[in-house]
C-alpha cells in the first residue's frame, strides 16, 4: 500500500470521529457547574458583603448568562486567533479568509457573545446591587444601577465590540482585518475582570495587571484546542505548518496562564490561611488542571516539531486535543465559580492609597525614595522584557547570517525600554498618581523620551531583515504579515501625518482638562491604558519625523521639519496653560488621599506646567537638530551620487535638458529659465 493510501485513509478515519458530541460537552459543562455553584451558595456571597440576596432567580440568570458569554468568547478568541495565525494557505489568497470556514464560526459566536453581554448589562447590575430583576421596571432603576456598579458599563463595552466584530468579520474577508479583530476579541473579555476582584484590596496593581495577562491568555488555549479539535475531526483538515503553530500557540498561552494564576493566587488568598477558604481550594482545582494540560501541550509540541508523518502527526494532535479540552472547559468553570465568590483580599484593611493604587504612599518622596522605591509594574516590565528580547534575538539572526546592523540602534532601542521600565517601576511610577508634579515627569518620559529613542531603534525594518521570506507557494509567515499591514490602507489612514499630530498635541488638553485625568487616576486599568496610549502616540509621532522605519505616508523632510514646529507652540501653551492656572487638575482625588505629606496642590501643578513647558520643549529641539542634519547629509549624499555618474559619464540629464531647450527653440518659444537638472534633484530631495 502506498504512502498516499495510508495518508489518505488516515485522514478519513479522522474525519468519522465526530466532533459534536465531544464540543458540546465542553461548551456545556461550565453552564452546568456554575448553575450547580449558584445553588449551593445561595445568598451567602452576598451577605457576606452586606448585600441583599436577589434571589435564585437573578442569581441563575446572571451565572448562566456569564457561562455563554464565556463559551461564545473563547470560541470567537479560538477561532479568530486560527484563522489569522495558524490556518495553512498558499497562493495569491494566502492573506484571505474565507468566509464559510474561517469567517463564519465567528461571526455567529461574536453575535452570541455580544447578546450575551448585552443581557449581562441588566443582569449584572441587578444581581451586583443585590435587587431582583423586578426591580429593572422601576423608574430610574436603570441609571441607578450603571452609577452603582461599573459591571453594566463593562458588559456594554463587550456588547460594543462583540457587535463590532461580528460585522466585520461577516463584511470583511482581508487577514488585516480579521488580525485586528482578534486583537480587540483579546481586549473584550478583559472589561468584566478588570472592575471586579482584581481590583479590591491591597496590591491590586499586581492582581490587575496579572489578569490583563491571564485572562487573554486562557482565552486563548481554550479557545484554540476547541477549535483544534473542529478541524482535526471535521475538517478543514489542518496541515503541518497549521499544527506546529497551534501547538506553539497553546504553548505559550499555557506558560502566561500559569504564571498569571500564581501571581493572582498571591494576590487573592493574602492574608489567608493557605486552605482556609473556598478561594483557596478553587484555586487548588485551576492548578491541577493546568498541570493536566501543561504535559499535553509539550508532548503536542515536540510531536509538531519531529514528527515527518502528516497522518500520524495528525493522528496525535487528535487524541491530544481530546485528552485536553473538558480539562480546558472545567478551567473556565471554575473562573465562573470563583467570580462569583468573595476572595480574602476583600475583606483585608486597606488605606485611602491602597484603594486607589493597591500600595500606600506614606513616605515623602524625595530623591532617594523616588531613586529607590521601586515598584514593579508587571505590564509595562513584562512587554518591555519581550520587546527587548525579541530585538536581540533579530539582531543575532542578522550576524549569524553574516549582516551587520549598527550598534546604535541597538543602544537606542535598549535604553529606549530602559526609560519606560525606570518611568514605571521606580519610585516615579509609584508617586506619579499622588503627586502632579511627578506624574508629568512621568507624562514627558513615556510620550517624549522613550519613544524618541525606541523609533532610533528601527524595528520594523530590523523585522523585515531578520525574519525568513516565505514565497507565495508556502503559507504566509510573521515578515508576510508585517508587510500586509504596512500596506493596507487602514495602516495609511491611522499614519496621516495630520491625524498623528492632532492625537500627539490634542491628548494633552482632553486628557487634563477634562474629567477623564481624575477617573484615570482612581482606577489601575485606566492608568495603565493612559499610559499605553502616551506611549504609542508619542512612538507615532516620532516615528513619522525622525524614525528608521519608513512609515506608512512618508513626509518630506521639510513636512517633518513643519510638523515639529507646530507642535511646539502647543506644548508651550499647554505647559502655559497648566503654571497659571488657579484650579486644581483632579483636586478632589488628590485631597481625598490624604497623604501625611501633602503640601500645596496649587504650588504643585505650577510646578508640574513647568515641567511640561521645559520637558516638552527640549527634546522637540532635539528633533529639530537632529532632522536639520539628516537633511544636510541626505543632500550631501545625493549631491555625491549625481557628481559621481557626471564623472562616469552615466547621467545624461544634462543633454536631454539641452534637447528640450532646442525643441523649444525651433517652436519659437523662449524657455524659462530653470535650476539645471542636478540642482533640481538636490532641491527635490
Amino acid at each position: 500500500m502506498t504512502t498516499e493510501h495510508v495518508s489518505a485513509r488516515a485522514s478519513t478515519s479522522v474525519r468519522r470521529a465526530s466532533p459534536g458530541a465531544l464540543l458540546v460537552a465542553a461548551a456545556l459543562l461550565p453552564l452546568a457547574v456554575v448553575a450547580v455553584a449558584v445553588v449551593l451558595l445561595g445568598g451567602q456571597p452576598y451577605t457576606v458583603l452586606g448585600r441583599n440576596v436577589p434571589g435564585t432567580d437573578t442569581s441563575l440568570a446572571s451565572g448562566l448568562l456569564h457561562g455563554v458569554a464565556a463559551v461564545a468568547a473563547v470560541w470567537c478568541v479560538g477561532t479568530l486567533i486560527y484563522a489569522v495565525f495558524a490556518r495553512q494557505r498558499s497562493g495569491e489568497g494566502r492573506l484571505t479568509i474565507d468566509y464559510f470556514t474561517d469567517a463564519r464560526p465567528v461571526v455567529w459566536s461574536a453575535a452570541v457573545w455580544a447578546v450575551a453581554a448585552a443581557a449581562l448589562v441588566f443582569v449584572d447590575g441587578a444581581d451586583a446591587g443585590g435587587q431582583p430583576l423586578s426591580r429593572l421596571l422601576v423608574p430610574g432603576a436603570v441609571g441607578y444601577m450603571f452609577a452603582y456598579s461599573a459591571l453594566p458599563t463593562a458588559w456594554l463595552v463587550v456588547a460594543v465590540l462583540a457587535a463590532a466584530i461580528a460585522i466585520t468579520a461577516f463584511l470583511s474577508h482581508t487577514w488585516q482585518a480579521h488580525a485586528v479583530l482578534a486583537a480587540v476579541a483579546l481586549v473584550a473579555v478583559l472589561p468584566p475582570v478588570v472592575v471586579t476582584q482584581v481590583l479590591v484590596g491591597p496590591d491590586h496593581d499586581f492582581g490587575s495587571d496579572a489578569g490583563i495577562v491571564g485572562t487573554p491568555a486562557a482565552a486563548v488555549l481554550v479557545g484554540l484546542l476547541a477549535v483544534a479539535r473542529m478541524r482535526l475531526a471535521s475538517g478543514p483538515l489542518p496541515g503541518p505548518v497549521s499544527l506546529l503553530r497551534v501547538w506553539r500557540l497553546l504553548a505559550i498561552a499555557w506558560a502566561a496562564t500559569t504564571v498569571s494564576e500564581i501571581v493572582l493566587a498571591l494576590f487573592e488568598l493574602g492574608g489567608s490561611p493557605l486552605l482556609g477558604s473556598p478561594t483557596a481550594w478553587l484555586f487548588v482545582a485551576r492548578f491541577v488542571l493546568l498541570a493536566v494540560l501543561g504535559p499535553v501541550v509539550l508532548r503536542g509540541l515536540v510531536a509538531a516539531q519531529r514528527e515527518q508523518d502528516l497522518a500520524s502527526l495528525r493522528r496525535t494532535s487528535s487524541a491530544l486535543v481530546r485528552i485536553a479540552l473538558l480539562p480546558a472547559a472545567l478551567l473556565v468553570a471554575v473562573a465562573l465559580v470563583m467570580s462569583r465568590i468573595p476572595p480574602p483580599q476583600y475583606f483585608l484593611p486597606t488605606s485611602v492609597a491602597q484603594n486607589f493604587f493597591g500600595y500606600d504612599i506614606a513616605a515623602r518622596p524625595t530623591f532617594a525614595v523616588i531613586a529607590l522605591d521601586w515598584r514593579p509594574n508587571l505590564l509595562f516590565l513584562l512587554v518591555s522584557v519581550a520587546a527587548v528580547g525579541l530585538y536581540l534575538a533579530g539582531v543575532l539572526a542578522l550576524r549569524r547570517r553574516g549582516d551587520a546592523w549598527p550598534a546604535g540602534r541597538t543602544v537606542a532601542w535598549v535604553l529606549g525600554w530602559t526609560v519606560v521600565v525606570l518611568t514605571t517601576s521606580s519610585g516615579l511610577g509609584r508617586y506619579s498618581s499622588a503627586v502632579f508634579s511627578l506624574h508629568m515627569v512621568l507624562h514627558m518620559a513615556l510620550n517624549m523620551l522613550g519613544p524618541l529613542l525606541l523609533v532610533l531603534g528601527g524595528p520594523i525594518t530590523l523585522a523585515l531583515r531578520a525574519l525568513p521570506t516565505h514565497g507565495r507557494t508556502r503559507a504566509a509567515g510573521v515578515r508576510e504579515w508585517i508587510a500586509a499591514m504596512l500596506a493596507w490602507r487602514v495602516t495609511h489612514v491611522l499614519f496621516n501625518p495630520l491625524l498623528v499630530f492632532v492625537r500627539f498635541v490634542g491628548a494633552y488638553y482632553l486628557l487634563y482638562f477634562s474629567p477623564i485625568f481624575e477617573q484615570a487616576l482612581r482606577l489601575h486599568w485606566a492608568h495603565q491604558l493612559m499610559n499605553i496610549e502616551f506611549l504609542v502616540i508619542g512612538f507615532m509621532f516620532y516615528g513619522l519625523v525622525i524614525g528608521v522605519d519608513a512609515p506608512p505616508r512618508p513626509l518630506p523632510h521639510i513636512g517633518k521639519l513643519g510638523m515639529v514646529l507646530a507642535a511646539m507652540p502647543f506644548h508651550a501653551f499647554f505647559g502655559v496653560a497648566v503654571l497659571t492656572s488657579t484650579t486644581v487638575i483632579a483636586g478632589r482625588f488628590y485631597s481625598a488621599l490624604e497623604a501625611p505629606w501633602a503640601g500645596d496642590l496649587i504650588a504643585d501643578q505650577q510646578t508640574g506646567g513647568g515641567i511640561a513647558w521645559a520637558a516638552g520643549e527640549i527634546p522637540l529641539v532635539i528633533v529639530i537638530v537632529a532632522l536639520v542634519t539628516q537633511w544636510a547629509r541626505q543632500d550631501g549624499r545625493v549631491a555625491t551620487r549625481v557628481d559621481r555618474h557626471l564623472d562616469q559619464g552615466t547621467d545624461d540629464s544634462y543633454e536631454a535638458y539641452n534637447a528640450m531647450l532646442a525643441k523649444l527653440g525651433a517652436r519659437g518659444q523662449a524657455p524659462v529659465p530653470s535650476a539645471a537638472p542636478a540642482e533640481r534633484v538636490r532641491q527635490q530631495d
